[in-house]
């Protein structure tokens, strides 16, 4: 087998050892997940295959670090393939993930007494693979169902008002998000956080970052993936628009950034020095945010008529 043949196992190697060491160097460990699991013992457990078998060494940290990233919570891993013959089908626009396959090729070489030899040569062979939570009808078993907490109790009047935002909001996984593109908001199970008003005062900062969107306040979030800056604002007002409804729905906000956060403290001391005006623009928006989740309330068109 020639040089140009070997490229592409080295380029694997390279791009997976890459992508961790691009985590390490900022203080992450992909396979360490940053959400408390203290009300979730029992459903930790290695990613698998389709036919329950775990997956083995880099395959393990590959899928638990995407589904760390992607908010996943079923440890259940299939190809395209393989969910077809189970009567499941992809989500339109779903990304798959890449897994290796480690194997061996047998070639023949002269040795130093001109003798032929048989050498094992290993490679990596990549495929692409989905999560469950990627895929729909899937057989029930394949689907992670949270057992109910007994530890936590929900807040009704809180689920009442982010239900009437008529925001899709999915539970599983380890990180809280609003994802753009699928115009979702992502959220770890409820029972995952240590107490109910710290849950709904992450919804509030997650559905300021939806109530930004452009089809809503449009409040310009191309650059939040591109800038630092650009992103270090739009979490500010995002903080600013969690703790703003947390106190209109009488719940206590978070008194500490969020561990995926915290990094966003030290940009905002940094901005805040050079941009006077920074706070002033960050809490305008925050409190816009607030008052377009506010207006899809049933409530808001008779305070209105009253008004």
């Amino acid at each position: 087998m020639d040089r140009k043949s070997n490229k592409p196992r080295v380029d694997i190697y390279a791009k997976i050892t890459d992508s961790i060491v691009a985590d390490l160097e900022k203080g992450v460990r992909p396979w360490v997940k940053p959400w408390s699991v203290a009300n979730t013992t029992g459903r930790i457990t290695r990613p698998l295959r389709h036919n329950g078998l775990p997956y083995q060494g880099i395959n393990t940290l590959l899928l638990w670090a995407e589904a760390v990233a992607r908010g996943f919570v079923s440890p259940v891993w299939m190809t395209f393939k393989q969910s077809a013959e189970l009567g499941g089908h992809v989500r339109k626009g779903e990304a798959g993930t890449m897994v290796v396959y480690a194997s061996r090729f047998t070639r023949t070489e002269t040795d130093a007494h001109g003798e032929e030899v048989e050498r094992g040569i290993p490679f990596l062979k990549a495929y692409t693979v989905f999560c469950a939570d990627q895929i729909e009808g899937l057989p029930d078993q394949y689907y992670v169902s949270p057992a109910p907490s007994t530890n936590l109790e929900r807040i009704e009047h809180a689920d009442i008002f982010f239900a009437n935002t008529g925001a899709v909001i999915r539970h599983g996984g380890n990180q809280a998000y609003f994802n753009p593109a699928l115009d979702i908001v992502q959220m770890p199970a409820f029972e995952s956080f240590r107490d109910a008003p710290s849950y709904y005062a992450t919804l509030g900062h997650e559905l300021t970052h939806w109530a930004g969107a452009e089809k809503r306040l449009d409040r310009n979030l191309s650059r939040y993936h591109k800038d630092r800056s650009s992103r270090a604002h739009e979490e500010l007002v995002a903080d600013l628009g969690g703790c703003f409804l947390a106190a209109d729905l009488g719940i206590v906000p978070e008194l500490e950034p969020r561990p995926d956060h915290a990094s966003y403290l030290a940009s905002w001391l940094e901005i805040l020095k050079n941009e006077k005006r920074f706070i002033f623009a960050a809490a305008a928006h925050a409190q816009r945010a607030v008052n377009y989740l506010h207006d899809l309330q049933p409530q808001a068109t008779q305070v209105a008529e009253a008004a």
